[in-house]
């Protein structure tokens, strides 16, 4: 019988031990082994598929300062081994072990953001992707149409197809799941404007309508302007007159494009050279907003076949080939004696 009370005695010695240390341990902060430094937050990720002994190494091996089993037992304890998310997270130093677990749990990850700004070409895409140290960069090194492939594009180009918005990310995720995100985003938008489009369009495909709205996002100053820039390329459209308009050229020079449009540019002729060749380019030539595509497919009612910047961002539309000339001789006369202030 005093046998029997001291191994009871002995085994809630035990356990009031174990249940000690478990409190201990799950309120004491842990030590962070950051390289970067003890007071920046610590980044780690959780792959999909650990269990629960695996995600307890990888918080060792991240920089967390306890040992392997610790954490193991915490969460078995807790009833919460199977309940961990996979995911990028940050903890900052102070962080306790049960409050990293319930982090954990909750798949309170940590996220990055991306903007995709309006105009933006896919070659300017591409080098904000790559030099974005929060993603995995997984298209490095790729062509175009290997990464248009990867993603399940269809099209065989890529400019234009990824719709231009502030993108969050779980961080080190896959830049190519980044643009599969824009480029279904774009297939959303533009198959909505297509449908609610205006009657009698000199378009026949949701793509010539992305590559319009590209031309007007390039050619629009300023906003309001959108829905009349329109019109002008619809109406060149519907008569067969040249579009002429220079960022699609600009575009066609790729590389060899030096900030200075001259002359023998509207004269060499490329795909992309809307003063040499009739109606719209092959591609879009940047990546058009919603607003854009609007006015693309919702373009507004007039006879406007001209426009000429003004120098303040708005534009001077024209109905004719004389009163165009009279604008742009007045804001080039205008801009000469500004330049001359």
């Amino acid at each position: 019988m005093r046998f029997l009370k001291r191994l009871v005695f002995a085994a809630l010695l035990l356990a009031s031990l174990a249940a000690g240390w478990l409190v201990w341990f799950a309120l004491t902060p842990v030590v962070l082994n950051n390289p970067v430094g003890a007071e920046k937050p610590l980044d780690f990720t959780i792959p999909a598929g650990y269990g629960l002994r695996a995600v307890s190494q990888r918080l060792v091996d991240e920089g967390m300062g306890f040992s392997p089993w610790q954490f193991t037992v915490l969460a078995r304890l807790l009833g919460k081994a199977g309940a961990i998310q996979a995911g990028s997270y940050e903890v900052e130093a102070g962080v306790t072990p049960w409050q990293l677990l319930d982090k954990l749990t909750r798949g309170d990850v940590s996220q990055g953001a991306l903007l995709f700004v309006e105009g933006m070409t896919f070659r300017q895409l591409r080098a904000i992707l790559d030099a974005h140290p929060e993603l995995r960069h997984d298209t490095a090194g790729l062509s175009d149409a290997e990464i248009l492939a990867l993603i399940g594009a269809e099209e065989k180009h890529p400019e234009g197809l990824f719709f231009p918005d502030t993108y969050l990310f779980t961080k080190r995720s896959s830049d190519a799941e980044l643009l599969r995100r824009a480029y279904r985003a774009m297939q959303q938008r533009l198959a909505q404007a297509w449908e609610a489009r205006a009657p009698g369009l000199p378009l026949k495909t949701p793509y010539e309508a992305l590559i319009l709205a590209s031309i007007v996002e390039k050619e629009t100053g300023l906003a309001e302007d959108r829905p009349l820039v329109a019109s002008v390329f619809v109406n060149r459209l519907r008569i067969g007159m040249a579009l002429q308009t220079d960022p699609t050229v600009i575009y066609g020079m790729g590389e060899k494009f030096d900030g200075n449009l001259r002359k023998r540019d509207l004269q060499t002729d490329t795909p992309y050279n809307t003063y040499r060749r009739p109606g719209l380019p092959p591609t879009p030539i940047a990546m058009p907003g919603q607003a854009a595509l609007q006015a693309a497919l919702q373009p507004a009612h007039s006879d406007k076949l001209y426009f000429v910047a003004r120098g303040d961002g708005s534009s001077a539309f024209s109905r004719n080939l004389g009163e165009h000339n009279r604008a742009v001789t007045q804001y080039q006369r205008r801009k000469e004696r500004e330049n001359r202030r």
